[in-house]
């Protein structure tokens, strides 16, 4: 009923596979509401999926993928900072995103908008998931200040994700917009929070689930620059995610390290 319920909030396309050679009383019972097509051939159902032009099967020794080659974006160098914003407890409307503190993500181009979004797709089909990715490369924040949204903060008339930050770790609370390619994932996201147990609900993926979360933007091919062979710190072949933080962090050691200095008089 769940997935009933979203597919009619999101206008998703919905396939059912039922492993049984008969539907289950209270399935049959649920779709008598619902528009749909049944098959039990599996060519017919690619069809009716895809459309007439459908494509064979890949044998099994050739899987298919979503994109044989990375794309990196610097958007996503920030989704495993060590900050460590909270949500805000009492209701706050934050205004819109001001970038004082550090520079804003560049917007996909519309190539790279349709390759991400053709990716998720195909490596995911848990709304928070997709949508944490997306959000991220629409704001450029971390998981842990994308945790702070709730299902009320992303508003789909005025297309704005709002984040909070009270002790402004980055730019404060704030609404950052959300581009068309974006929403889709976004409006199923805040869908699935509320259909799970309301507006209190975190509306992305929950930082114990940090590892699932970059899995699957591997699986989709998608990360961060990397740093140059002569400086990686693991195997070659491994995405290292933490790699702007270690950057950072040394820098401001060695400022340290130059201000403790004496002076020499």
């Amino acid at each position: 009923m769940r997935l009933l319920q979203l597919r009619t909030l999101t206008d998703i396309h919905l396939t059912l596979v039922c492993h049984r050679p008969h539907l289950p009383a209270a399935l049959h019972q649920a779709l008598q509401t619902a528009d749909h097509t049944i098959t039990t051939d599996f060519q017919t159902a690619r069809r009716h999926y895809y459309g007439a032009t459908a494509a064979e099967p890949l044998p099994a020794d050739h899987p298919a993928r979503t994109g044989s080659r990375w794309l990196t974006l610097h958007a996503l160098d920030r989704l495993v900072s060590y900050d460590s914003p909270r949500p805000c407890a009492a209701p706050c409307t934050p205004p819109p995103i001001v970038w004082r503190h550090r520079p804003p993500p560049t917007p996909l181009t519309p190539y790279v908008a349709q390759q991400v979004v053709h990716r998720l797709h195909g490596v995911t089909a848990h709304p928070r998931l997709a949508a944490t990715v997306a959000a991220a490369l629409i704001t450029g924040a971390s998981l842990q200040q994308l945790v702070t949204a709730r299902p009320r903060d992303y508003d789909d008339t005025a297309a704005t994700l709002a984040l909070h930050d009270r002790a402004r770790y980055t730019d404060g609370c704030a609404a950052y917009p959300v581009p068309p390619w974006a929403g889709v994932f976004l409006r199923a996201a805040a869908c699935f929070a509320r259909l799970v147990s309301g507006e209190d609900q975190e509306l992305f993926a929950a930082p114990g689930n940090r590892a699932l979360l970059l899995r699957v933007a591997e699986t989709a091919r998608l990360r961060p620059p990397q740093p140059p062979a002569a400086r990686r710190q693991g195997p070659a072949g491994r995405v290292e995610w933490d790699w702007r933080e270690r950057q950072e962090a040394t820098r401001y050691e060695a400022m340290l390290a130059v201000r403790a200095r004496p002076s020499r008089r």
